[in-house]
């Protein structure tokens, strides 16, 4: 508010500040229940603020927080306010305390600043409970001499306290912050004004109605063209009380312990039960002044509110294999509240802004409780299979109520939803290794585990059956070194997201090149006493094995069913035992893939 001001009305013109208006003030919390609130604080003034007087502040003050037996404690907010850009490291009780958020005015025509600043202390107040708070450390003089040719040095504090008794009614606070100035344009007596909304009000009584204020740099001997108003419903009504006239509502005074000495202050509290009526949804608060500079920090509102608030939670959807369907559940809480919600209350569920279901809760939930529940779903063929689900609560299927509500706008929740459908893969070649004899087979397909993937997230397993695989069970665990007694195998592949799918890939044989051993030392010593073949016998069924001497005499015939040649000549063809030396062979495979017969020769070392 501008000053006494004692010298020259010249010279004030020039020296009191027209502020902007800064951090607009709007609703900050809201509190449901049996509440109330109470204002302590105090200045840091040593007197009436005059021109160039008093030339210093004080940097500490203290005042009194004194709640009943039966009150706890809610919230609390400490501000702290005053000339400058904003000191923002003081101490309550000798605990450090820096803001949460600083907002700032600057005067267009001095262009100097003043500052408010907040810190949620609940926790601090919570554990302290009553008795007396110091705020200190809070040194604005080295700006005095800068602000006193205008009187607005100054520098307080307040702390905001909600508490909750079980005897108060069902209430609702509103409490309202930011920093808003009044200062009146210049020559004295254009008066300035500013109206501040108050919304998200719902009142089902006017008993114990009231509104408190947070201001700072009231002056009680300024008193030109002073008002604070208060509308709704199309009525307006001057706000005053005992220690605040109609005509001077920013003097210095606490409402709440009849203090009249807060200089460059006010916590004050109107009751505004004449002037509001059930079912008010909002409301305004107007200032105006002809000289008082004025700073709007917080507004506080209790209103007789006893009415439900509807909440809900979606979670843990769970969809079956391949089915439109979805089960949900959910949780319809009841919680920031001043009445029960009453049972029956519509919840209807919406995918792209088309319903699909409504169902009801079924019993009334009390004050900050809640009702759980789960319903299937079933998902319109038109919706894909990845969707946002939307729940709201006290909805018909329209988009509107039926219950009256402390808060309108909170009834809805939305959850991304994924159907759960068999995954797709990617196809897989069938796999060849060698025929060990009778088609088996030793295989690596260990890479097919990543390869069949179109997700890097899906589980998958081999089976050697399709029945093992759609139950998920005797997975094959060697992929890496398979032995398939018998090929083709066909190998099958479960692919899990939740859902699964199930493909397969062959694993098949071919006939490869044997591998002929041509060192013979028949002495009965276990090693390479016959001349063996690799990869021959079971292999290729129908060989034929002719062994030559070196002059081409035909020593030995063979092929699968009979033993390998040991270095001696069958009957009637010579002598017995083949002596060491070099002989050859000639190897018909009898295979398409092998039409030319193999030779080469062996060494027979006795």
């Amino acid at each position: 508010m501008l000053k006494k001001l004692y010298c020259l009305i010249i010279i004030c013109q020039f020296l009191i500040p027209s502020c902007i208006k800064a951090q607009d003030i709007s609703l900050y919390t809201q509190i449901n229940g049996r509440y109330d609130f109470t204002f302590i604080g105090n200045t840091m003034g040593p007197d009436e603020n005059e021109f160039q007087y008093p030339t210093f502040l004080y940097t500490e003050s203290s005042a009194t927080l004194n709640l009943a037996s039966n009150d706890r404690i809610e919230r609390a907010y400490l501000y702290w306010a005053g000339s400058g850009v904003g000191d923002t490291n003081v101490k309550l009780n000798g605990i450090d305390m820096s803001p949460d958020i600083l907002s700032t005015v600057v005067g267009t025509s001095s262009n100097l600043t003043y500052f408010s600043a907040f810190k949620d202390i609940t926790s601090f107040v919570q554990l302290t409970g009553n008795g007396l708070y110091t705020l200190s450390d809070f040194d604005l003089n080295d700006l005095v001499t800068t602000y006193y040719d205008n009187a607005t040095q100054f520098a307080s504090w307040a702390i905001l306290v909600v508490y909750e008794n079980p005897n108060l009614t069902l209430n609702q606070l509103n409490i309202y912050q930011g920093l808003e100035a009044l200062s009146p344009n210049r020559p004295l007596g254009i008066i300035d004004n500013m109206t501040i909304q108050l919304d998200n009000l719902y009142l089902i009584s006017n008993t114990g109605a009231k509104i408190g204020f947070i201001a700072w740099e009231g002056d009680r001997l300024i008193q030109f063209e002073e008002k604070l108003s208060f509308s709704a419903n199309g009525t307006t009504n001057v706000l005053s009380n005992s220690l605040n006239p109609s005509f001077n509502a920013f003097n210095g005074t606490n409402t709440e312990t009849g203090a009249t000495n807060l200089y460059n202050m006010d916590l004050d509290v109107y009751s505004i039960e004449n002037y509001i009526v059930p079912g008010t949804t909002s409301a305004s608060v107007s200032l105006q002044s002809g000289q008082d500079y004025v700073m709007l920090n917080t507004i506080v509102t209790k209103l007789n509110s006893q009415l439900p608030d509807a909440t809900i939670v979606l979670e843990n959807p769970i969809s079956i294999c391949n089915s439109k369907e979805v089960t949900v559940d959910y949780t319809v809480s009841n919680l920031n509240s001043t009445e029960v919600l009453q049972a029956n209350t519509p919840i209807s569920f919406y995918i792209e802004n088309q319903v699909i279901a409504t169902t009801y809760t079924q019993n009334i939930i009390p004050i900050g409780s809640y009702e759980n529940g789960t319903i299937t779903l079933t998902i319109p063929n038109s919706i894909p299979s990845n969707f946002t689900l939307i729940a709201n609560v006290d909805d018909t299927g329209n988009g509107t109520g039926i219950r009256p509500e402390l808060i309108e706008t909170n009834n809805s929740f939305q959850i991304e939803i994924e159907l759960t459908v068999s995954p797709t893969f990617n196809s897989l070649n069938p796999l060849t290794s060698c025929n060990l004899g009778l088609t088996k087979g030793l295989f690596n397909f260990s890479s097919y585990f990543e390869m069949v993937k179109t997700n890097p997230t899906h589980l998958i397993s081999f089976h050697e059956t399709y029945n093992d695989a759609v139950h998920n069970i005797n997975p094959i665990l060697n992929s890496s070194n398979y032995n398939a007694v018998t090929t083709p195998k066909e190998i099958f592949v479960r692919i899990d997201n939740g859902c699964f799918s199930v493909t397969s890939f062959q694993l098949l044989t071919e006939n490869c090149p044997p591998v002929v051993y041509n060192a013979v030392s028949p002495n009965g010593d276990g090693s390479n006493d016959t001349f063996f073949i690799d990869g021959l016998r079971d292999i290729f069924m129908n060989f034929e094995l002719l062994i030559y001497n070196r002059w081409g005499k035909l020593l030995w015939t063979g092929n699968n069913n009979k033993a390998d040649w040991n270095g001696y000549v069958e009957e009637g063809i010579g002598s017995s035992l083949a002596p060491s030396g070099t002989y050859y062979y000639i190897l018909y495979l009898n295979d398409t893939n092998y039409s030319e017969p193999l030779t080469g020769y062996l060494y027979i070392n006795r």
